[in-house]
């Protein structure tokens, strides 16, 4: 495996949106609060060069946009890659068949994007995934349960657990994991509609709740209704904070509305609003929540993860988030005081080789408690290397 240290060096690049960037001379980071306290926002660059010494492993190489990692019992894994591909990884080797291929609707942002393994996983082998695929001629994400079949190289439909989620070229979300609580949470796209986000009744631009098998929990904060979080434009990354807290980041314009950047961390808990698209920046309005962290140059922020792992303990309890138009890692400290208050925040990896590596979309713990990355750079934005995608393992 290849070792990369880093110890936060920072580039000179920074993205305007994912799909354009422009070059600044400097990183420096202005930090300033808004009129509240709870909301830091980051005028200049992305953050400062992170302080605590880390490095990186290569685990796989040879992907092509691995979305998503579910980590499976006796170190195997599934990755998605957004083609339409679930591999499997076993004891640090990519298996040279797929496990499954699925049709989809490959174009912009969709595809086969997030996965999830059941909760219960070594006694039903069931792993769920998300996906963009044509229904009587328009496309829309669907979340589907497969099973892997006991020799883990072939897996099989099994339900599908929500359909009609709203697709576009962009803002597809995607974003699959399983809660404290056991339930399946569900990342969207406000799928080009900004103000479907703001819709109960629509699946765009949300987190969404689910049973395991696809039913409606009765404790949901609205009534018969899958939806739990509101207000969003393009998640890829959410983690818990306790049972009933989640961090939550998103995507910010890239033009509409006139508006770009405003990519954003926020805390929120069953039936809150982020507030897209009625509020920028770090505004703040009664019936929205408040974000913790604005970015005011873009991001795009991809997966993120709470660190509970033992080898970084500097990290212990941090929110580590990846990013795509500013190709780095994120490491972002809540005040233990208040978890919606940001202390500090720091940047490693950034940029390309020799000390970054790219575009990072998935963050996630693996079953190991180490801390995985998936880079993103042949997705068509970046610069696919020789070796193509990657997953890496953070360590110190």
């Amino acid at each position: 495996m290849g070792l990369v240290s880093c110890n936060g060096t920072p580039t000179a690049s920074i993205s305007t949106n994912e799909n354009q960037e422009t070059t600044s001379p400097s990183i420096q980071t202005t930090a300033t609060t808004s009129e509240t306290e709870v909301c830091k926002f980051v005028e200049d660059g992305v953050g400062s060069p992170g302080q605590v010494k880390v490095r990186a492993e290569e685990v796989v190489t040879g992907l092509e946009v691995p979305w998503g990692i579910a980590f499976l019992p006796n170190e195997q894994m599934l990755v998605t890659e957004r083609p339409g591909r679930v591999r499997l990884v076993q004891n640090g080797e990519l298996a040279r068949s797929p496990v499954a291929t699925l049709k989809i609707t490959a174009s912009g942002e969709g595809g086969l994007l997030g996965i999830a393994a059941h909760p219960d996983f070594a006694s039903n082998r069931f792993f769920y995934l998300y996906y963009t695929t044509d229904k009587n001629g328009s496309p829309v994400n669907r979340v589907e349960r497969w099973q892997l079949s006991s020799d883990g190289l072939s897996a099989s439909s099994d339900r599908i657990i929500i359909d009609d989620i709203p697709a576009a070229l962009y803002h597809n979300g995607g974003r699959l994991r399983f809660g404290p609580d056991g339930m399946l949470y569900i990342g969207t796209g406000d799928a080009r509609e900004p103000q479907a986000s703001q819709n109960v009744n629509s699946l765009a631009g949300k987190i969404l709740r689910l049973t395991p098998d696809g039913q409606i929990p009765p404790d949901n904060p609205f009534p018969d209704n899958p939806v739990f979080i509101t207000g969003i434009r393009n998640t890829q990354g959410f983690d818990w904070h306790n049972p009933s807290t989640l961090f939550v980041t998103d995507h910010g314009p890239s033009g509409e509305l006139g508006r770009r950047g405003e990519d954003k961390v926020s805390v929120l808990q069953a039936g809150e609003n982020m507030g897209w698209p009625a509020v920028e920046n770090c505004e703040a309005e009664a019936k929205f929540v408040q974000p913790s962290l604005v970015w005011r140059q873009a991001a795009p922020p991809g997966g993120a993860a709470i660190y509970t792992g033992n080898s970084v303990p500097e990290w212990k309890g941090n929110l580590i988030i990846g990013t795509l138009g500013s190709r780095h890692l994120h490491r972002v400290v809540f005040d233990s005081a208040n978890p919606r208050q940001v202390q500090t925040h720091e940047v490693y990896f950034q940029g390309n080789s020799p000390n970054g590596f790219g575009r990072i979309r998935d963050v996630i713990m693996g079953a190991d408690n180490e801390l995985y990355i998936t880079t993103s750079n042949c997705d068509g934005r970046g610069s696919c290397p020789p070796d193509q995608d990657k997953i890496l393992r953070i360590t110190q």
